[in-house]
């Protein structure tokens, strides 16, 4: 048998697998389409905090981040830090997508199916990044609008935007092992808020300087400080040091520990 008749079935098979999670994407999108009040509720909730944290405790918080400091440094500082929990917002969304789908027998319709396992979850973790992509564009829009002025370049925008993409992607896999462990969708709701709010526990709201002895280390040593801090960094060129390999590190680690918890969730399920 000649190379490129032994690789033929493994070419059909990984363009069986594509097809087959764009079929799964199309239908979240479909399903974000027909239920937008998820996808609502992931837009407002940065939206909100970045106007309670600039409008309301914006002048107090503002000196906590440098002497002389006013509300409009406090803006350009706390923006990143919003940006990055929108990121993290599509986490519940997922989790409740794939709990939804695997508590109400659409798996059982899949397993009876000439389809890709993996295309189930992949449909869900690019749905996810989707829809975070939106919310980061309307919250970045809505934070130029109350004054942000970033001065990044062409380069460092698309740095940027990869890495909170790459966040994205991770905690989409991460989630969706999340829901798949879940019982009930209330369970699998609840299960991915740390990871919403973790960010307020770093250096997004006020610097870790500011904070007591231990929760300053918390801070410091946490995923999404120096993803923050990376994020900060690129948009308006505060030092970014070793937090750029750090924040690619956080990132690669949760992509990978998602993936590979969530394809041992699936195919210990589906095989049940």
């Amino acid at each position: 048998m000649s190379a490129a008749t032994a690789t033929a079935p493994a070419t059909r098979t990984r363009s069986y697998a594509l097809r087959d999670s764009m079929t799964m994407l199309r239908r979240n999108l479909r399903h974000m389409q027909r239920y937008p009040s998820m996808t609502i509720s992931i837009v407002t909730m940065p939206i909100l905090m970045l106007l309670l944290f600039v409008y309301v405790f914006g002048g107090a918080l503002g000196t906590g981040i440098g002497a002389g400091a006013d509300r409009g440094d406090y803006v350009n500082y706390v923006v990143p830090g919003i940006i990055l929990m929108s990121a993290t917002s599509g986490a519940v969304a997922t989790a409740v997508s794939v709990c939804t789908d695997m508590t109400e027998g659409i798996i059982n319709r899949f397993r009876t199916m000439s389809i890709s396992r993996g295309s189930v979850l992949t449909g869900h973790v690019l749905g996810s990044v989707i829809q975070v992509t939106a919310v980061l564009t309307l919250v970045m829009g809505v934070s130029l609008a109350i004054g942000f002025r970033p001065d990044a370049s062409p380069v460092e925008w698309i740095a940027a935007c990869g890495l909170l993409v790459f966040l994205a992607f991770g905690l989409a896999w991460l989630s969706a092992a999340m829901g798949m462990g879940a019982k009930t969708v209330e369970a699998a709701s609840n299960a991915p808020l740390p990871l919403t709010f973790l960010p307020f526990l770093g250096s997004a709201v006020v610097t870790p300087d500011s904070m007591p002895a231990g929760l300053r280390w918390f801070a410091e040593y946490q995923p999404f400080t120096p993803i923050n801090e990376t994020l900060r960094g690129l948009l308006l060129g505060t030092p970014i040091g070793n937090d750029g390999w750090i924040a690619l590190a956080w990132c690669t680690a949760l992509s990978l520990a998602g993936y590979l918890w969530s394809r041992a969730v699936f195919n210990r399920e589906v095989t049940r």
